[in-house]
């Protein structure tokens, strides 16, 4: 059975005692914060998308013009096939204490900070993702800063600090940020006060890279971004009309096959949902881990692809595998992959995907008697939508499921809509609990076909 706790769940219970939290941890560089974001080459900053008018705005930023754009210090822009940032001459060393290791490390850095992004969504929560290649002695740092409505701006907040690997560093969230109006809680920046009508009108985001000092070593990071949000308090959604009859094949794994394995990643199997749901897209793309990267495993558990999505999405801080842009992150770092964290309106967009043969994985928490068919209840679960019924009931591999034959669900499509759609629920006490509001992850390969990419484009993510 799913064990996670949703983002949102953790935002309701922290939010309450948010008022005295004191900002997080500083950046590990020491370098001054960067001023203002610039472009100086014209590419004014004009690819914010809203999918759903006054809920959700996406900004990305992965072409060579973007890379050129903003506030450099020592980091160059690369072009190609698959353009990216890269660490030219390092701005400077400094010392990073990992908390999860007890290791003190001298690294080299680079900073690169967007242009200001104005969203076309003056947002309660923000959720960055990124996609980039880590290389053994090398890592990065995500951080936003915001401007609220009223010409008052945020401090620096970590989003998070992640490689690849865990040679290095053990990648991981930050706790106890906040500026007394808004907090970072693990991967979301969210709002204290909704209710008070701030929101956050722009934002930049700013990534530091680090190598091991004296070498060539670089990250090269392919894609930055983030989805701004101001999704309404809701018990209900409205319901969507079916518009598709199509089921993609998509490899079938369970979390419940690896019950007890691996209890340092999460308690095991048990709480796999996410990185369980990841794999299976990876491997729907073709894209799955060498031999020699799953020589770690006990050779007598049976799928350890699974463990290994475990592994490198864990995130030491928040103890658990369900960091929504570490699992973007790891999928990302599969040959030619795209990912992102989103928040879609609709089955509608969900159909729109899987009509183009894109799976998505989507964040929902309901009680058993709310899922038909289920068998059990959750505060929050992954599954991954692979298609439609005739009748346009939701087709899912759900991994809390006892064993892969077991995985393909097909669950009501007005009740799985409402409870992956909406931001309130009652819990089994009666108690008001959150919902995700549309959260999913959508992974596609570097090169769609045309139709992909017009899906992807309709719906925000390219």
């Amino acid at each position: 059975m799913p064990s996670s706790t949703p983002r949102r769940t953790v935002l309701a219970a922290a939010l309450a005692a948010a008022g005295t939290a004191a900002v997080g941890a500083a950046p590990a560089s020491a370098a001054p914060a960067a001023g203002p974001a610039e472009c100086a080459d014209g590419c004014a900053d004009a690819r914010g998308h809203a999918p759903a008018p006054g809920l959700v705005d996406n900004r990305f930023w992965n072409t060579y013009t973007d890379w050129r754009c903003g506030t450099s210090a020592g980091t160059r822009a690369v072009s190609g096939r698959r353009p990216g940032l890269v660490i030219g001459t390092a701005a400077g060393r400094t010392e990073y204490p990992d908390p999860h290791t007890g290791r003190s490390s001298t690294w080299e850095y680079a900073h690169w900070t967007s242009p200001t992004h104005t969203s076309t969504v003056p947002a309660t929560e923000v959720i960055a993702s990124w996609n980039a290649d880590t290389p053994p002695g090398t890592w990065l740092q995500v951080e936003l800063r915001g401007a609220y409505g009223d010409g008052t701006e945020t401090p620096w907040f970590v989003m998070g600090r992640w490689a690849a690997g865990d040679g290095d560093i053990r990648r991981t969230s930050v706790d106890g940020q906040s500026d007394g109006r808004a907090s970072v809680w693990t991967d979301t920046f969210s709002v204290d006060d909704p209710a008070s009508g701030l929101r956050l009108v722009s934002y930049r985001l700013r990534l530091t890279l680090y190598r091991t000092p004296g070498t060539a070593l670089t990250p090269t990071v392919r894609r930055l971004g983030a989805m701004a949000s101001d999704v309404p308090d809701r018990f209900t959604v409205p319901a969507s009309v079916p518009g598709l009859d199509h089921e993609l094949t998509v490899p079938r794994y369970s979390q419940n096959v690896h019950v007890g394995q691996y209890p340092e990643y999460d308690n095991g199997g048990e709480a796999w949902c996410s990185p369980t749901s990841s794999q299976m897209i990876v491997e729907y793309w073709g894209r799955r881990p060498a031999p020699e990267e799953l020589a770690w495993v006990d050779p007598a558990f049976a799928d350890p692809q699974v463990c290994h999505a475990a592994r490198f999405t864990y995130d030491y801080q928040y103890e658990g595998c369900g960091n929504w842009p570490f699992n973007a992150a790891y999928a990302a770092s599969y040959r030619d992959m795209n990912a992102v964290v989103t928040r879609l309106r609709s089955l509608t967009d969900l159909e729109t995907l899987i009509r183009a043969g894109i799976p998505a994985i989507t964040s929902q928490s309901f009680r058993k008697e709310e899922l038909t068919g289920a068998g059990y209840g959750t505060s929050g679960h992954l599954m991954t939508v692979i298609g439609f019924t005739a009748d346009g009931d939701v087709i899912a591999n759900d991994p809390a499921s006892p064993d892969n034959e077991a995985v393909r669900r097909v669950y009501q499509r007005r009740e799985w809509e409402n409870i992956w759609l909406r931001t309130k629920r009652y819990d089994a006490n009666g108690k008001v609990r959150s919902g995700t509001g549309g959260v999913c992850y959508v992974y596609w390969p570097a090169a769609p076909t045309p139709g992909q990419q017009r899906a992807l484009r309709s719906l925000g993510l390219v």
